[in-house]
């Protein structure tokens, strides 16, 4: 689950332009390109329905929403300047910037707002973001820059929720949103503009001279597709990417030599992630939670990070990581036990009965695939490590490895998998309905292993309805519990955010948040620049 709009926070373009022409301010030179690197290429440019993170990483320069996150991970206004909250949390007024205008020139109201709105709540549109939004009862315009939102009870992720992207209903009113060249051909109020998207090649954006800010000071911002993490970092050798993830082995060995010191910096951050190994709950394999919890046993996560991560992480137990104030520190890991996780599922009726060393049960063997994307050196390791733990207790597993847009259409959005090696970005908001309610397991929506647990729903739903955090958080560590006991997901650890940037690139200032949030206010000498001309 990616986080919206977090590299747009700058002072407004006035107070920019003042601070120059006083000199209070350090003179920054326009110009260049930042040339990164994604292992998949976006699926969709249409921000309401980009699941993934390459598209979303994308669409977070093209649009805004009407609030973001700080540098300290506060709440600041984005298209929307203030609002207001009343009634209990149930009522929240928002005041939009004027002036702001789409990249086609046409200015932005509040008749986006309430388009955006509507197509989320859409039953005919697939997006997987409809579920904070059902939650309203009516939006009404009160004038061209105002907008007055009525929630049916109280809902307390509900600021944080309208960071979701706006799209415009000049251009988008009459079309099939799910079907519309729009994907392709995005127009956006944000920083960055569209420029050129050669599909599995590159997606090139130009900076928006006329962003409500200010111009970004980086001309051009390129992703370039590449499939291959280790070509990945052969491009990052030659300086033909500036900036890339590391893997633990990258960050701590191979880039400790005199050309990485010279040419790139490196960030080590808290990383907001966690991977696991998620079930088919409709599978009947994985129906016994008794089942579940003996492979959890099995399996050493330690291992895992020591041998895979190097260190750079750590145990993951539930849905939630140890920076987020609804995580439920009681919760321990349990013990690497292979002889009891053996001893559970003998106890269930899997024994090896014929000798062959695999588990049976009514003569099938206990076997299944674990598939995961093209592209992750590290969960292709990691899958295996699970493969060869099971074997030990005498389970079959295979691996198999799938490019990515067949991974999300042909196996994740399908539903056509026994378990699926995986990770979630988590948003500093911690409301996690969208991918654990049972309600939320249509086609295209998170919580594509099908679980369902009764508290666990009637617990997401209270959560929603206090804007009092200690009573929140009773309920996401309630939530937390049940979802590790059950173990609907192996968890397996949250990994460290490891990253390099040329060295080249000013005003880089790391923060709680991490280190993309001022992308607008980064900028190259010009002595440094290396793309005057269109590479």
């Amino acid at each position: 689950m990616k986080d919206k709009n977090l590299l747009q926070y700058t002072l407004p373009a006035l107070l920019v332009a003042l601070l120059f022409l006083f000199g209070t301010a350090e003179a920054v030179d326009y110009g260049d390109a930042i040339v990164s690197a994604s292992i998949a290429d976006a699926r969709t440019l249409m921000p309401i329905l980009a699941s993934d993170s390459a598209s979303s990483d994308i669409t977070s320069l093209i649009f805004n929403g009407l609030v973001k996150y700080d540098k300290d991970i506060n709440l600041v206004g984005d298209l929307a300047e203030k609002w207001d909250i009343s009634e209990g949390g149930r009522v929240i007024i928002f005041y939009l910037r004027k002036g702001v205008r789409w990249h086609d020139g046409v200015e932005f109201t509040a008749e986006d707002v309430k388009f955006t709105f509507e197509k989320l709540i859409d039953p005919q549109v697939r997006t997987p973001y409809s579920g904070d939004f059902k939650e309203i009862e009516s939006l009404e315009i009160i004038d061209k820059y105002t907008v007055k939102i009525r929630y049916k009870q109280p809902f307390a992720p509900g600021l944080a929720s309208w960071g979701m992207s706006i799209i415009p209903k000049h251009i988008l009113e009459k079309q099939d949103i799910n079907n519309t060249s729009f994907s392709r051909h995005p127009i956006g109020t944000g920083p960055y503009k569209l420029k050129k998207w050669k599909t599995q090649e590159k997606i090139e954006l130009i900076a928006n001279e006329d962003y409500f800010e200010h111009k970004p000071f980086i001309s051009r911002s390129i992703t370039r597709v590449i499939p291959d993490s280790s070509t990945i970092f052969l491009e990052l050798q030659t300086q033909a990417i500036d900036t890339s993830g590391l893997s633990p082995l990258q960050f701590s060995r191979q880039t400790d030599t005199n050309f990485f010191k010279k040419y790139y910096r490196k960030f080590r951050l808290p990383g907001f992630n966690y991977t696991y190994l998620g079930y088919n709950l409709r599978r009947p394999l994985f129906n016994d939670v008794r089942v579940r919890q003996a492979l959890n046993l099995a399996v050493d996560k330690k291992e895992i990070i020591d041998m895979v991560l190097l260190g750079f992480g750590s145990i993951c137990t539930g849905p939630f990581v140890p920076q987020s104030w609804a995580y439920n520190n009681n919760i321990k890991p349990k013990e690497f036990n292979p002889q009891e996780a053996k001893r559970i599922l003998n106890d269930l009726g899997w024994q090896d009965t014929d000798n062959d060393g695999w588990l049976d049960k009514d003569k099938k063997v206990f076997e299944f695939t674990i598939v995961t994307n093209q592209g992750n050196e590290e969960r292709l390791k990691v899958a295996q490590i699970i493969q060869r733990r099971l074997k030990d207790i005498g389970i079959k597993v295979k691996i198999r490895v799938a490019e990515w847009s067949v991974f999300l259409n042909e196996v994740v959005d399908a539903r056509n998998f026994d378990a699926v090696l995986l990770g979630w970005s988590v948003p500093r908001e911690p409301d996690i309905f969208d991918i654990w309610h049972s309600s939320k397991t249509r086609p295209g929506e998170f919580n594509f292993i099908g679980y369902q647990n009764t508290e666990v729903d009637d617990l997401l739903e209270q959560a929603r309805r206090t804007f009092d955090q200690n009573q929140r958080a009773q309920c996401y560590r309630r939530i937390h519990q049940i979802i590790y006991e059950e173990q609907p997901y192996m968890f397996l650890f949250s990994q460290d955010a490891l990253l390099c940037l040329h060295k080249r690139f000013q005003g880089v200032e790391p923060a709680s948040i991490g280190i993309g949030y001022n992308f607008i206010d980064w900028w190259v000498p010009k002595k440094e620049q290396r793309y005057r001309i269109l590479p």
